[in-house]
């Protein structure tokens, strides 16, 4: 079986490789691609794979708009961080999902149901059956951040949930994620990626450096040139200052 995956997130690519290498040795993986605009020119070009295993939200959008842009007549397994309570409509068309982090007992589950109904996915996903999951996701996706993250020590990956996280850092091209317990983790993003998935009530973008969760900044006060000077817990080894666009932004923000 040839299979693709679509993954923007790194060590979720890693993870399903290793996954799928280690329970499945007659599955080959073809093809990793990361964003809808790469996906819409790999899959408008290529056609000899049989299974996609598709994250739902991407970078530059939503895998929905691959699904749009091309008649994919393919089966797809959805992956998501997303809570379940709106599941019941992938079940309801025989699309599968895996929740995140994934399980390998439901990534077998999820390939031996394919297996099963291989047949009935030579048909296209239809567009009735789209727009019904898509309209589901539209209610709950908008407000919808990431819950947790996931990171790597070592072989081994862990993960942290954003009711332990303090803040995140870049330190040259490598971002951090610090708990409140000041455990100090690698993770595979970007502090502008970062910003799209998290919540913004709960954290703020205090500099090119460094997002916040509110509950971690404990002391702000007024620096030169109408800038702002912030204080972490667990302290930093910085001073970290918020510019003077910024600064007005970030008191609103903490005063809501």
């Amino acid at each position: 079986m040839k299979v693709i995956v679509i993954e923007d997130e790194p060590l979720a690519q890693k993870e399903m490789i290793r996954l799928l290498n280690r329970n499945h040795r007659d599955i080959e993986i073809v093809e990793i691609l990361d964003s809808v605009e790469e996906s819409v020119k790999w899959l408008s070009k290529h056609n000899d794979f049989d299974l996609v295993f598709m994250d739902i939200q991407l970078s530059d959008g939503m895998s929905f708009d691959i699904l749009k842009k091309i008649q994919l007549k393919k089966p797809v397994i959805f992956t998501t961080a997303f809570d379940q309570y709106w599941m019941d409509a992938f079940k309801l068309n025989s699309i599968d999902y895996l929740l995140k982090p994934i399980e390998e007992t439901a990534l077998d589950q999820a390939l031996t149901k394919f297996m099963k109904i291989n047949t009935y996915y030579r048909d296209e996903i239809s567009m009735h059956n789209l727009e019904l999951i898509e309209g589901l996701l539209e209610k709950s996706v908008e407000k919808k951040f990431k819950s947790r993250f996931v990171a790597q020590i070592g072989e081994r990956f862990i993960r942290v949930p954003k009711e332990e996280i303090a803040y995140f850092f870049a330190d040259g091209n490598l971002v951090y994620l610090v708990t409140r317990v000041n455990k100090k983790y690698l993770i595979e993003y970007t502090l502008d990626q970062l910003c799209r998935l998290v919540d913004p009530d709960e954290f703020f973008r205090l500099n090119r450096t460094f997002i916040s969760h509110i509950d971690a900044i404990w002391e702000v006060q007024k620096y030169f040139n109408g800038r702002l000077s912030v204080k972490l817990q667990p302290e930093t080894s910085e001073n970290i200052i918020v510019s003077r666009a910024k600064a007005r932004f970030l008191i609103e923000w903490l005063d809501q």
